[in-house]
């Protein structure tokens, strides 16, 4: 399959299941918990919770209606070379058995480039902004290849839609018996959970629909304004950032222009139930920093200044590389973290997680923004002539415009949407499940 071959219009319903061996694992998990659950409620209702949990564990196994297409394509598009290099630095390698020291660098990256992009030799970094060879824009930009549009609704309807049915019928039957005590307590988790799963789902429908009804700009003949503009990451003059994950030198990840990590521990706790006592875990964030620096964005028909850091909104999608282990990185540092959880909140650290996520150099990226002007000493210390327009104007991303909010991600914009969900499924499932837990209170 190639690009050409692919219809963008994702139409009113689309079946989709994994592409990836590890999402059909999931889903085959997922659907042994529903058939148990299901084989479970016939003798006992409230069993069919088992059942919406296994749906659920199956709808996030389900790609978007378009990302299965799209890894196809990929897989067809770039050079083979370039993918067995990129599957042999990917996966997970043990950096030190004796401290049970682990890092693993996702295999599947969805917002990676789906067709060739011009690698690192063929960069003229003695004209950053002039165009790329010809200057015709690159392969995956939206106006050679358009703007997709993903399925109304997908296999991932059925299972939410399913789920959430199972769910309001368990607990139709819960709270009908003559056991039942907690009151208002459960229509009221189910219908907040609703609630707040809706009012997330606005703004990522509200997201998607800016990126769908914004035309794409050229950056040869960008203007003064908010324009959308799609390319791939390139070096200002000043070079790029090497971040040092937590401070430790064996986490170094050079290339990036925008980072985020975080340090989490595995804290655990000993806590009193009816039956006794059970332990209790959860990952609690301990440190975490982000930042990063401008870079160019490059189209093929020219390059123009970004400023990273300015934007509010950042969506670096998946993580780049995460760094696991059973010990703090010195003796020094373990000894204080278990001081700390235990003197907090009487915890026990039982593994360590370092993960980063951001953007590196050659990475494709869509940015929403501000441009404006750059100052006049600034294009004279680059030494820029100031005759191409996209040189002496830059973008920023700290001042929404009316109707337009201000965003920078990692990848294209037809990987951005091929991996999205419909506006349809961001709204109407969560409001389903607030609308059932309304209904609820009047079992209560």
């Amino acid at each position: 399959m190639n690009i050409e071959e692919l219809d963008l219009n994702g139409g009113t319903f689309k079946a989709t299941f994994p592409y990836h061996w590890v999402g059909w694992i999931v889903w085959v998990i997922g659907l042994l918990i529903t058939l148990f659950g299901f084989v479970t409620a016939i003798s006992d209702t409230v069993a069919l919770l088992i059942a919406a949990v296994g749906l659920v564990v199956m709808s996030l196994a389900t790609p978007g209606s378009l990302q299965g297409s799209l890894h196809k394509i990929r897989q067809n598009a770039i050079d083979p070379a370039e993918l067995q290099a990129k599957a042999d630095a990917s996966g997970l390698s043990i950096d030190n058995w004796w401290m049970q020291q682990t890092s693993y660098v996702p295999t599947n990256d969805p917002s990676d480039w789906i067709l060739p992009a011009p690698g690192p030799t063929t960069w003229d970094n003695s004209n950053r902004y002039g165009p790329h060879g010809d200057g015709s824009p690159l392969p995956e930009h939206p106006v050679k290849v358009g703007t997709p549009t993903p399925a109304t609704m997908t296999m991932v309807t059925v299972y939410i839609s399913a789920a959430i049915v199972c769910l309001l019928v368990a607990l139709s039957a819960m709270m009908s018996s003559d056991e039942y005590t907690s009151g208002m307590l459960v229509p009221g988790v189910v219908a907040g959970l609703g609630l707040i799963l809706t009012i997330v789902g606005y703004f990522k429908s509200k997201m998607l629909s800016q990126m769908l009804d914004t035309p794409t700009s050229l950056v040869r003949s960008v203007a003064v304004g908010n324009p959308e503009l799609v390319g791939q990451v390139r070096p200002i003059n000043e070079g790029c950032l090497t971040v040092v994950v937590d401070g430790n030198k064996d986490m170094a990840v050079g290339n990036m222009v925008g980072y985020r990590w975080t340090y989490e521990q595995l804290q655990c706790r000993t806590v009193k139930t009816d039956e006794g006592t059970r332990e209790e875990c959860n990952w609690v964030t301990v440190r975490s920093d982000a930042g990063g620096c401008p870079f160019i964005l490059h189209d093929g028909t020219g390059g123009i200044r970004v400023n990273t850091g300015s934007f509010k909104r950042t969506d670096y999608g998946q993580y780049l590389k995460r760094w696991d282990g059973a010990y703090a990185q010195t003796l020094g540092k373990q000894i204080m973290a278990q001081a700390v959880a235990g003197l907090l909140g009487g915890a026990r650290v039982k593994q360590h997680r370092w993960t980063l996520y951001g953007l590196k150099l050659g990475n494709p990226v869509y940015v929403l923004g501000q441009t404006k002007p750059r100052p006049s000493s600034d294009i004279q210390a680059e030494g820029l002539d100031g005759t191409m327009q996209n040189s002496i104007i830059e973008v920023w991303g700290n001042e929404d415009a009316p109707g337009v909010k201000c965003t920078l991600q990692r990848g294209t914009e037809l990987a951005n949407i091929g991996s999205s969900r419909s506006g349809f499924e961001y709204l109407a499932l969560p409001i389903m499940l607030m609308l059932g837990g309304l209904g609820l209170f009047g079992l209560a």
